[in-house]
């Protein structure tokens, strides 16, 4: 099947709507659709924050996301707000501090800041250990 979109530029579309000319069936999530990775982890994080408040009611929420776990705060920040309905998070604030990347590289000892999870030295060398990045911790939360 031809995905490429038809002369007039017009996306190829299925049956049921989905843009068969994106990538993996569509370029973007549908409006209010929340995105697969952050919603799994912030149910997880949901579920922690609840267990631990044992029914007393959360306030907020204090997390901290590295920049290489490929979260997004603004998708996190809104499932934060469908995963907590119903539960004792409901209305409570979610606080992200997102820390950079951070390697060193063990062929020439440099440090240097990584942006992605290309883990390439200034030097050339690809022998790179990350230091920090990959954080993925509740710091606190506040009850009552």
């Amino acid at each position: 099947m031809d995905r490429s979109g038809d002369p007039t530029g017009m996306p190829v579309r299925s049956r049921h709507g989905t843009d068969l000319s994106a990538p993996y069936g569509r370029s973007h999530p549908r409006e209010n659709e929340a995105p697969v990775h952050e919603l799994a982890i912030t149910q997880s994080v949901v579920e922690s924050v609840c267990e631990r408040a044992a029914g007393r009611p959360v306030r907020s929420v204090h997390v901290r996301v590295g920049v290489l776990t490929a979260v997004v705060p603004d998708s996190m920040r809104f499932c934060f707000g469908l995963v907590t309905e119903g539960t004792a998070a409901e209305g409570a604030q979610l606080e992200i501090d997102q820390p950079p990347g951070a390697g060193r590289c063990r062929t020439c000892a440099i440090e240097f800041t990584l942006t992605d999870l290309i883990l390439l030295c200034p030097c050339g060398s690809a022998d790179v250990e990350i230091t920090s990045g990959q954080e993925l911790q509740i710091v606190s939360m506040r009850v009552g």
